[in-house]
Protein backbone atom coordinates (compact mmCIF):
# COMPACT_ATOMS: atom_id res chain seq x y z
CA UNK A 1 0.00 0.00 0.00
CA UNK A 2 1.05 3.46 -0.31
CA UNK A 3 2.08 5.20 2.99
CA UNK A 4 3.72 8.28 4.23
CA UNK A 5 6.36 6.96 6.47
CA UNK A 6 9.75 7.47 8.22
CA UNK A 7 13.05 5.09 8.79
CA UNK A 8 15.37 7.68 9.55
CA UNK A 9 15.95 9.04 13.09
CA UNK A 10 14.12 11.70 14.81
CA UNK A 11 13.54 14.89 13.17
CA UNK A 12 11.01 17.51 11.67
CA UNK A 13 9.62 17.03 7.99
CA UNK A 14 12.40 16.55 6.33
CA UNK A 15 11.98 12.76 7.51
CA UNK A 16 8.58 12.21 6.74
CA UNK A 17 9.12 9.32 3.34
CA UNK A 18 6.27 8.69 0.76
CA UNK A 19 6.09 4.81 -1.35
CA UNK A 20 5.08 1.44 -0.75
CA UNK A 21 4.83 -0.60 2.42
CA UNK A 22 3.38 -3.39 3.31
CA UNK A 23 -0.51 -3.92 4.11
CA UNK A 24 -1.22 -4.22 8.10
CA UNK A 25 -2.95 -7.26 9.08
CA UNK A 26 -5.75 -7.32 11.87
CA UNK A 27 -5.75 -9.99 14.62
CA UNK A 28 -8.49 -10.76 17.14
CA UNK A 29 -10.54 -7.77 18.48
CA UNK A 30 -9.28 -5.39 15.33
CA UNK A 31 -10.98 -3.65 12.27
CA UNK A 32 -9.34 -3.09 8.94
CA UNK A 33 -9.94 0.95 7.73
CA UNK A 34 -9.63 2.07 4.12
CA UNK A 35 -8.38 5.25 5.08
CA UNK A 36 -10.29 8.22 3.38
CA UNK A 37 -8.67 10.89 5.13
CA UNK A 38 -5.95 11.82 8.37
CA UNK A 39 -5.92 15.04 10.44
CA UNK A 40 -2.41 16.80 10.97
CA UNK A 41 -0.88 17.57 14.35
CA UNK A 42 2.63 18.88 13.69
CA UNK A 43 3.59 18.25 17.17
CA UNK A 44 3.64 14.29 16.52
CA UNK A 45 7.04 14.68 15.32
CA UNK A 46 7.57 15.77 18.65
CA UNK A 47 5.36 13.37 20.43
CA UNK A 48 7.13 10.25 22.46
CA UNK A 49 5.16 7.62 21.56
CA UNK A 50 5.96 8.60 17.77
CA UNK A 51 10.05 6.97 18.43
CA UNK A 52 9.49 4.86 21.44
CA UNK A 53 7.33 1.92 22.14
CA UNK A 54 5.44 2.27 26.17
CA UNK A 55 8.47 0.53 27.55
CA UNK A 56 11.14 2.95 26.11
CA UNK A 57 12.51 0.78 23.47
CA UNK A 58 13.00 2.32 19.75
CA UNK A 59 9.71 1.93 17.34
CA UNK A 60 10.14 -0.53 14.79
CA UNK A 61 10.22 1.05 11.26
CA UNK A 62 8.52 2.29 9.20
CA UNK A 63 7.24 4.74 11.34
CA UNK A 64 3.15 6.15 10.11
CA UNK A 65 1.67 8.78 11.44
CA UNK A 66 -1.57 10.24 11.95
CA UNK A 67 -4.14 9.20 14.53
CA UNK A 68 -7.17 10.98 13.47
CA UNK A 69 -8.96 9.27 11.21
CA UNK A 70 -11.98 9.05 8.61
CA UNK A 71 -12.21 5.95 7.01
CA UNK A 72 -14.51 3.08 5.74
CA UNK A 73 -14.60 -0.46 7.16
CA UNK A 74 -12.96 -3.23 5.42
CA UNK A 75 -12.69 -5.88 7.30
CA UNK A 76 -13.69 -7.25 10.85
CA UNK A 77 -11.48 -9.09 12.84
CA UNK A 78 -12.74 -12.08 15.06
CA UNK A 79 -14.90 -10.98 18.21
CA UNK A 80 -15.72 -7.78 16.61
CA UNK A 81 -19.85 -7.40 16.60
CA UNK A 82 -20.07 -3.09 16.67
CA UNK A 83 -19.39 -2.57 13.38
CA UNK A 84 -19.95 -3.54 10.04
CA UNK A 85 -18.02 -3.97 6.73
CA UNK A 86 -18.62 -0.89 4.50
CA UNK A 87 -19.51 1.76 7.92
CA UNK A 88 -18.19 5.32 7.46
CA UNK A 89 -16.01 5.87 10.70
CA UNK A 90 -13.92 8.65 11.90
CA UNK A 91 -11.77 8.12 15.40
CA UNK A 92 -8.64 8.71 17.11
CA UNK A 93 -6.41 5.66 17.18
CA UNK A 94 -3.38 4.62 19.84
CA UNK A 95 -0.35 6.96 19.55
CA UNK A 96 2.03 3.98 20.34
CA UNK A 97 0.85 2.04 17.43
CA UNK A 98 1.38 2.72 13.43
CA UNK A 99 -1.52 5.30 12.33
CA UNK A 100 -3.37 6.04 9.35
CA UNK A 101 -1.28 8.39 7.17
CA UNK A 102 -1.34 5.26 4.41
CA UNK A 103 -4.23 3.70 2.15
CA UNK A 104 -4.74 1.25 5.31
CA UNK A 105 -4.98 1.18 8.98
CA UNK A 106 -6.25 -0.60 12.03
CA UNK A 107 -7.92 0.41 14.88
CA UNK A 108 -9.63 -1.13 18.11
CA UNK A 109 -13.66 -1.01 17.99
CA UNK A 110 -13.15 1.50 21.40
CA UNK A 111 -10.87 4.37 19.20
CA UNK A 112 -13.67 5.23 17.13
CA UNK A 113 -17.63 5.83 16.06
CA UNK A 114 -19.85 6.52 13.31
CA UNK A 115 -18.63 9.17 11.51
CA UNK A 116 -21.05 12.33 11.28
CA UNK A 117 -23.53 12.20 8.54
CA UNK A 118 -23.63 15.47 8.05
CA UNK A 119 -19.82 15.87 7.56
CA UNK A 120 -17.25 14.82 4.60
CA UNK A 121 -13.97 12.61 5.76
CA UNK A 122 -12.32 15.42 4.83
CA UNK A 123 -14.36 17.13 7.75
CA UNK A 124 -14.30 14.34 9.97
CA UNK A 125 -10.81 14.01 10.18
CA UNK A 126 -9.89 17.36 11.63
CA UNK A 127 -12.70 16.00 14.66
CA UNK A 128 -11.21 13.03 16.88
CA UNK A 129 -8.29 14.43 18.98
CA UNK A 130 -9.41 17.92 18.64
CA UNK A 131 -12.32 17.71 19.52
CA UNK A 132 -12.00 14.92 21.99
CA UNK A 133 -9.23 17.06 23.41
CA UNK A 134 -11.46 20.02 24.18
CA UNK A 135 -14.58 17.64 25.20
CA UNK A 136 -12.58 15.99 27.68
CA UNK A 137 -11.00 19.39 29.21
CA UNK A 138 -14.54 20.43 29.97
CA UNK A 139 -16.19 17.28 30.50
CA UNK A 140 -13.85 15.25 32.29
CA UNK A 141 -10.86 17.09 33.53
CA UNK A 142 -12.91 20.27 34.53
CA UNK A 143 -16.81 20.67 35.37
CA UNK A 144 -17.72 23.28 32.73
CA UNK A 145 -20.96 24.49 33.70
CA UNK A 146 -23.94 26.70 32.15
CA UNK A 147 -22.98 30.59 33.18
CA UNK A 148 -19.24 30.14 33.84
CA UNK A 149 -16.70 32.18 32.26
CA UNK A 150 -14.18 30.59 29.97
CA UNK A 151 -11.43 32.05 28.57
CA UNK A 152 -9.77 29.73 25.70
CA UNK A 153 -6.23 30.27 24.70
CA UNK A 154 -4.94 29.61 21.30
CA UNK A 155 -9.20 30.07 20.11
CA UNK A 156 -9.06 29.66 16.59
CA UNK A 157 -6.40 26.52 16.46
CA UNK A 158 -7.22 22.92 16.00
CA UNK A 159 -8.47 22.11 19.92
CA UNK A 160 -9.39 26.05 20.31
CA UNK A 161 -12.00 26.33 17.72
CA UNK A 162 -13.67 23.41 18.85
CA UNK A 163 -13.46 24.61 22.16
CA UNK A 164 -15.20 27.74 21.58
CA UNK A 165 -18.19 25.68 20.26
CA UNK A 166 -18.71 23.16 22.98
CA UNK A 167 -18.27 25.71 25.73
CA UNK A 168 -21.04 28.17 23.82
CA UNK A 169 -23.17 25.34 23.28
CA UNK A 170 -22.91 24.10 27.26
CA UNK A 171 -23.92 27.53 28.04
CA UNK A 172 -20.61 29.67 28.80
CA UNK A 173 -19.57 32.78 28.48
CA UNK A 174 -16.79 32.39 26.33
CA UNK A 175 -13.59 34.49 26.06
CA UNK A 176 -11.63 34.01 23.27
CA UNK A 177 -7.63 34.90 22.81
CA UNK A 178 -6.54 35.17 19.18
CA UNK A 179 -5.02 37.46 16.31
CA UNK A 180 -8.17 40.38 15.70
CA UNK A 181 -7.54 38.56 11.75
CA UNK A 182 -9.88 35.59 13.47
CA UNK A 183 -11.95 37.32 15.69
CA UNK A 184 -15.14 38.10 13.01
CA UNK A 185 -14.59 33.54 12.40
CA UNK A 186 -14.71 33.12 16.14
CA UNK A 187 -17.75 35.35 17.19
CA UNK A 188 -19.62 33.32 14.48
CA UNK A 189 -18.55 29.92 16.01
CA UNK A 190 -19.94 31.43 19.41
CA UNK A 191 -16.97 33.38 21.64
CA UNK A 192 -18.42 36.28 23.42
CA UNK A 193 -15.68 38.29 23.79
CA UNK A 194 -12.49 38.56 21.98
CA UNK A 195 -8.88 39.36 22.87
CA UNK A 196 -6.14 40.47 20.30
CA UNK A 197 -2.71 38.94 22.14
CA UNK A 198 -1.20 41.29 19.74
CA UNK A 199 -2.16 44.06 20.89
CA UNK A 200 -2.99 43.64 24.70
CA UNK A 201 -2.17 41.46 27.38
CA UNK A 202 -5.12 39.53 28.32
CA UNK A 203 -4.78 39.90 31.65
CA UNK A 204 -5.55 43.63 31.65
CA UNK A 205 -8.73 43.13 30.18
CA UNK A 206 -10.15 40.52 31.85
CA UNK A 207 -10.21 38.87 35.37
CA UNK A 208 -12.39 36.67 37.45
CA UNK A 209 -12.64 33.86 35.10
CA UNK A 210 -13.79 30.15 36.13
CA UNK A 211 -12.19 28.07 33.65
CA UNK A 212 -8.86 28.40 31.64
CA UNK A 213 -8.22 26.22 28.66
CA UNK A 214 -4.65 26.78 27.65
CA UNK A 215 -3.52 25.41 24.42
CA UNK A 216 0.02 27.35 24.23
CA UNK A 217 1.61 26.56 27.42
CA UNK A 218 4.73 28.36 28.66
CA UNK A 219 4.39 32.10 29.85
CA UNK A 220 0.89 31.89 28.65
CA UNK A 221 0.31 29.29 30.63
CA UNK A 222 1.85 31.14 33.67
CA UNK A 223 0.28 34.66 33.27
CA UNK A 224 -3.76 32.56 32.81
CA UNK A 225 -3.62 31.80 36.51
CA UNK A 226 -3.48 35.61 37.38
CA UNK A 227 -6.91 36.10 35.70
CA UNK A 228 -8.89 32.72 37.21
CA UNK A 229 -11.06 33.51 40.21
CA UNK A 230 -10.61 32.02 43.73
CA UNK A 231 -12.10 28.34 43.19
CA UNK A 232 -11.68 28.32 39.46
CA UNK A 233 -9.49 25.56 37.16
CA UNK A 234 -6.96 25.96 34.48
CA UNK A 235 -6.86 22.65 32.14
CA UNK A 236 -3.54 22.49 30.00
CA UNK A 237 -3.02 20.08 26.88
CA UNK A 238 0.13 22.16 25.81
CA UNK A 239 3.98 20.98 26.49
CA UNK A 240 5.01 18.06 28.93
CA UNK A 241 3.72 17.82 32.74
CA UNK A 242 7.14 19.16 33.49
CA UNK A 243 6.02 22.57 31.98
CA UNK A 244 5.70 24.30 35.81
CA UNK A 245 1.48 23.60 35.50
CA UNK A 246 1.32 22.65 38.97
CA UNK A 247 3.92 24.75 40.48
CA UNK A 248 2.23 27.92 39.16
CA UNK A 249 -1.18 26.81 40.05
CA UNK A 250 0.49 26.53 43.74
CA UNK A 251 2.15 30.08 43.77
CA UNK A 252 -1.12 31.29 42.65
CA UNK A 253 -3.39 29.27 44.78
CA UNK A 254 -5.21 27.75 41.64
CA UNK A 255 -6.51 24.39 40.57
CA UNK A 256 -5.00 22.95 37.57
CA UNK A 257 -4.66 19.78 35.75
CA UNK A 258 -2.81 18.70 32.52
CA UNK A 259 -3.92 16.10 30.10
CA UNK A 260 -3.18 13.65 27.01
CA UNK A 261 -6.33 12.99 24.71
CA UNK A 262 -7.25 9.72 24.82
CA UNK A 263 -9.81 7.68 21.95
CA UNK A 264 -12.94 7.21 23.25
CA UNK A 265 -16.27 5.41 21.51
CA UNK A 266 -18.89 7.10 23.55
CA UNK A 267 -17.71 10.21 23.21
CA UNK A 268 -16.93 10.27 19.57
CA UNK A 269 -20.37 8.94 19.55
CA UNK A 270 -21.78 12.34 21.36
CA UNK A 271 -19.56 14.39 19.50
CA UNK A 272 -20.96 13.14 15.47
CA UNK A 273 -24.23 13.57 17.08
CA UNK A 274 -23.17 16.82 17.78
CA UNK A 275 -22.16 17.61 14.64
CA UNK A 276 -25.45 16.49 13.07
CA UNK A 277 -27.41 18.31 15.22
CA UNK A 278 -25.78 21.54 14.08
CA UNK A 279 -23.89 22.57 17.25
CA UNK A 280 -20.67 22.34 15.87
CA UNK A 281 -18.87 22.99 12.21
CA UNK A 282 -15.81 21.22 11.45
CA UNK A 283 -13.02 23.27 10.53
CA UNK A 284 -10.68 22.51 7.43
CA UNK A 285 -7.68 25.16 7.06
CA UNK A 286 -6.06 22.79 3.94
CA UNK A 287 -5.81 20.01 2.02
CA UNK A 288 -3.14 17.71 0.60
CA UNK A 289 -2.53 14.54 -1.04
CA UNK A 290 -0.90 11.59 1.02
CA UNK A 291 2.07 12.04 -1.67
CA UNK A 292 2.67 15.39 -0.07
CA UNK A 293 2.58 14.56 3.72
CA UNK A 294 5.77 16.48 4.59
CA UNK A 295 5.04 19.45 2.71
CA UNK A 296 1.60 19.43 4.73
CA UNK A 297 3.79 19.41 8.16
CA UNK A 298 5.91 21.84 7.09
CA UNK A 299 2.63 24.02 6.27
CA UNK A 300 1.12 23.07 9.72
CA UNK A 301 4.15 24.25 11.56
CA UNK A 302 4.36 27.82 9.42
CA UNK A 303 2.44 29.63 12.46
CA UNK A 304 -0.82 30.21 13.39
CA UNK A 305 -3.58 29.10 11.38
CA UNK A 306 -7.36 28.36 11.51
CA UNK A 307 -8.78 24.97 11.90
CA UNK A 308 -6.52 21.69 10.95
CA UNK A 309 -4.86 20.84 8.02
CA UNK A 310 -5.98 17.66 6.32
CA UNK A 311 -4.23 14.56 4.56
CA UNK A 312 -6.80 13.27 1.62
CA UNK A 313 -6.01 10.02 1.02
CA UNK A 314 -8.88 8.72 -1.21
CA UNK A 315 -10.40 11.25 -3.56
Amino acid sequence: MKAAYITAQQGGPEVIEYGDVEQPHIGAGEILLQVHAVGISPQELEWVPTWKTADGQERAKPIIMGHEISGSVVELGEGVTAFNVGDDVYGLSSFWRNGAQAEYTIVEPAEIALKPRRSSHIEAATLPLSALTAWQAFFEQGSLKRGQRVLIQGAAGGVGNYAVQIAHWAGAQVIAVASARHHEFLRALGADQLIDYTTMRFEDVVSDVDFVLDTIGDETQKRSFKVLKKGGILVGIAGEQENRIFEWAKQYERDAKWFIVRPNHEQLARIAEFVDEGHMKPVVNSIYPLAETRQAYEHSLSGHMRGKVVIQVVE
